[in-house]
């Protein structure tokens, strides 16, 4: 589980407000057995958990690693990896942790190589936490499951991989030429 958590930053959060489910998708880092999530104090999911003191949420983290066409159409599949993660989301007041370990999880070593929040911007930025007591993982991996008497038809069936890979750095357009491209972000 921890492996799946660990594998990536977005994720979805799901809770309910006024009667309707709700889903976001936000940045999350898991720190032991807690995931952060953060945003605007404005923002839905983090206004309720103050106002609330915790706010019932469900967490769902999903990496697709390949797709599995079948002989038949029906036994089409994909492969993945995914977590879903259900409790409370509490604020969190010491936010400095939370916040470097959000910002590291997006690119290692990035919270020691940027100005850290000002006042201002931690006025507006809140932080929850929710804690890894009820989750449950689910992995599918290999071949599309066709039927036998499908076995023999002419047509392709197997796993076509799905990869993410980072491109060139691009500077913005206002950064001083002078500064080179950080060593974390060339070896992605």
């Amino acid at each position: 589980m921890h492996a799946i958590l660990d594998a990536d930053y977005p994720c979805h959060l799901g809770f309910v407000r006024d009667g309707a489910p709700v889903v976001l998708p936000t940045l999350y880092a898991r720190v032991g057995e807690r995931c952060y999530m953060h945003g605007s104090v404005g923002s839905r999911p983090l206004r309720f958990a103050g106002e609330d003191a915790a706010l019932a949420v469900c967490l769902a983290v999903t990496h697709v690693e390949g797709l599995a066409p079948a002989r038949s159409a029906i036994h089409h599949a994909i492969n993945y990896r995914s977590v879903v993660v259900r409790g409370m989301a509490c604020q969190v007041t010491e936010r400095s942790g939370a916040l470097d370990a959000l910002i590291d999880r997006i690119v290692p070593g990035r919270a020691a190589a940027s100005r850290p929040a000002n006042a201002r911007e931690l006025a507006a930025t809140a932080v929850v936490a929710l804690d890894l007591h009820e989750v449950s993982a689910k992995v599918r991996t290999g071949d599309p499951n066709d039927d036998p008497e499908d076995l023999f038809l002419p047509h392709w069936a197997g796993v076509l991989p799905v990869m993410r890979t980072y491109g060139k750095p691009v500077p913005a357009d206002d950064l001083d030429l002078s500064i080179s491209v950080p060593g974390y972000l060339t070896e992605r």
